[in-house]
């Protein structure tokens, strides 16, 4: 009686297992990409070393947005309030205003790190966040999103997916 339950829970266990393995294989992490963002970056503001770290400012002097979901530019309004947390590490803060081709006007807010691996290579990650009243684009309000950043000539750039 007793082997008998404990086959049944363990059959039991062993199922439901297997169906969240199944599950997590069935609704694995999809992503779409939008656009490619490039802004140029004006002469920064050195606030120096504050109680959080040091703290300069990256004010955006325009750019382009270019992509299968989004054509348009950056206005020169936004920036990046970056923190250096320390010699290898730091956060971004920014903020950026999109007006697409057709004239709809998108908002952007995103954090994220800029951090130099061991190799010398850069991991440089933000997480967009999206407001906007055009029908168009409503999409965007409710998107969650992924930047893979780097540096150009005289800016920044961003590869931006949406996740699924």
């Amino acid at each position: 009686m007793k082997i008998t339950r404990y086959m049944s829970l363990l059959t039991l266990i062993l199922s439901f297992s297997l169906s969240q393995a199944s599950l997590a294989q069935e609704f694995g992490l999809e992503y779409e990409y939008l656009f490619e963002i490039k802004a140029s970056l004006a002469t920064p503001i050195e606030v120096g070393k504050t109680p959080l770290g040091r703290r300069t400012i990256f004010p955006i002097g325009g750019g382009v947005v270019e992509g299968p979901r989004i054509n348009g530019r950056v206005l020169p309004n936004g920036g990046d309030w970056l923190l250096r947390l320390n010699a290898r590490t730091s956060k971004i803060d920014v903020r950026a205003v999109i007006e697409t081709d057709e004239g709809d006007i998108i908002y952007s807010s995103y954090n994220g790190y800029i951090h130099t691996n061991n190799d010398g290579t850069l991991y440089f990650r933000a997480n967009p966040v999206f407001e906007t009243s055009s029908k168009k684009y409503n999409y965007l309000n409710h998107t969650i999103a992924i930047g893979v950043g780097r540096f150009i000539d005289g800016g920044v750039a961003y590869s931006v997916y949406a996740i699924k």
